[in-house]
């Protein structure tokens, strides 16, 4: 009879898993995307978040906040892609290698111009504190203040002051990186 309740539990979990992966795959690929830049990156990210999630049994249980357990993951994986990326562009370039990346749609222009903000943005994302990027990433995503301190950990007063603060330290570090360029 335990054996029944092993399997019926191991069941329930997988379900449990199929169920939670329907409802937040959408949207971790979402914020992996505005994180990395690249769709299909995000979504390998995104799979990497339940891949990490199904070795975990134990966030199943409703005393943990699985939420708040797969965005954190998934931001973190966001900025070690970018932190990794960064490295990766570095030793390039003292090797003396040039990668070209081209726009995706429209004027060719438009779209280097585009992928250069964006590698701006993410230069900037790497280089703050984690928990400032993640705040500022998440609330991009469209999180509410409340959505914040739950997937962060946060005291919910005071997720507006440290998202203020966010956005200010990305502002100097934005200037100090790249001075008046959009």
């Amino acid at each position: 009879m335990r054996r029944f309740t092993i399997v019926d539990a191991s069941v329930a979990a997988a379900a449990s898993l199929e169920g939670v992966f329907q409802l937040q795959y959408p949207r971790l690929v979402s914020l992996l995307t505005r994180i990395t830049g690249d769709r299909a990156r995000a979504e390998e990210l995104a799979s990497e978040v339940f891949w990490r999630l199904s070795k975990r049994p134990a966030l199943f249980r409703p005393e943990n906040n699985m939420d708040g357990w797969l965005y954190r993951t998934a931001v973190n994986l966001g900025l070690d892609t970018l932190r990794m990326e960064a490295r990766r562009r570095l030793n390039e370039q003292a090797a003396g290698a040039q990668a070209a990346r081209t726009g995706t749609a429209g004027d060719p222009l438009d779209g280097l111009l585009r992928a250069e903000k964006r590698q701006r943005v993410q230069r900037v994302l790497a280089a703050m504190k984690p928990v400032a990027a993640k705040l500022l990433l998440l609330r991009h995503a469209g999180f509410s203040y409340g959505e914040l301190a739950a997937v962060l950990g946060l005291n919910p007063g005071s997720v507006g002051t440290l998202l203020a603060r966010a956005t200010g330290e990305f502002e100097k570090r934005y200037r100090s990186m790249h001075g008046g360029e959009q």
